[in-house]
């Protein structure tokens, strides 16, 4: 009877601990603001409205050579990937495509959350007049950074919060922890041999950055797929090029 007694209160223990963790997951908003995460603290609150958005954009345009919409593309694998070099001539090298890469997947990144920003800033507001503050919004510019190992987008709005007081917060920001900007770099590498060999060798980036992963897939017409992967993160970068491609049957 007493190991029965006792199995029944472990029984009983496991249930809570079940039930408090069903009650987290589907109230966290609710207990996240009543912590004050959220209402009372602008760069959390904006923080957490704007990530995923920000992470699926870049989950696009990592997996499309950098562009949401690409218009000279290869299709892969279901994707639409950009060619970065390219020529429609047999035995030429390939011309970029785009000199200024990294400041491309920038306005990219930029022009695509611009709705999303307005969405969560006007939800800000809102929340801060709910919890008795005077808000004042002035909308500025929206800044985006790849830089090593994190993206960075800025909003450079002059938002002021009236309450018992006055408190300020200019340039709320966005922190993604990513690698793209690293693995652009490589890529620019890359595609700096395809315009002037034609080809690349992959395996010496590979031997000195022991983290990352470059596959190489050589399609029928001449272009070439190249997809780079950090090992640890799991974060890509994935893009085409065609150079000095040879007729077939050559």
């Amino acid at each position: 009877m007493k190991k029965k007694g006792q199995l029944t209160i472990f029984i009983i223990i496991a249930i809570v601990i079940v039930a408090i963790g069903v009650l987290i997951y589907l109230f966290f908003p609710q207990i996240k603001t009543g912590l004050g995460i959220g209402i009372n603290n602008p760069d959390a609150f904006i923080q957490d409205c704007m990530e995923e958005k920000i992470e699926s954009t870049v989950k696009t345009l990592s997996s499309q050579g950098g562009s949401i919409a690409p218009i000279n593309y290869f299709p892969y694998q279901d994707k639409n990937i950009e060619y970065l070099c390219y020529t429609n001539e047999y035995y030429i090298p390939c011309v970029m495509q785009q000199a200024m890469l990294k400041q491309h997947i920038e306005n990219e990144i930029k022009n695509e959350i611009l709705a999303e920003k307005k969405a969560c800033f006007d939800s800000l507001k809102k929340n801060f007049e709910s919890s008795g503050y005077t808000v004042t919004l002035i909308e500025g510019e929206t800044r985006v950074e790849l830089l090593p190992k994190r993206i960075v987008v800025a909003f450079e709005n002059d938002l002021t919060l009236t309450k018992d007081g006055s408190e300020r917060y200019d340039k709320l920001s966005v922190v993604l922890d990513n690698n793209l900007y690293e693995l652009i770099s490589i890529a620019k590498s890359i595609l700096n041999m395809e315009a002037r060999y034609g080809d690349s060798e992959t395996t010496i980036y590979m031997n000195y950055y022991h983290d990352l992963k470059v596959e190489k897939k050589k399609q029928t017409d001449g272009t070439t797929i190249y997809i780079l992967t950090d090992r640890n993160k799991g974060d890509i970068f994935q893009f085409a090029s065609r150079s000095i491609a040879w007729p077939p049957g050559i």
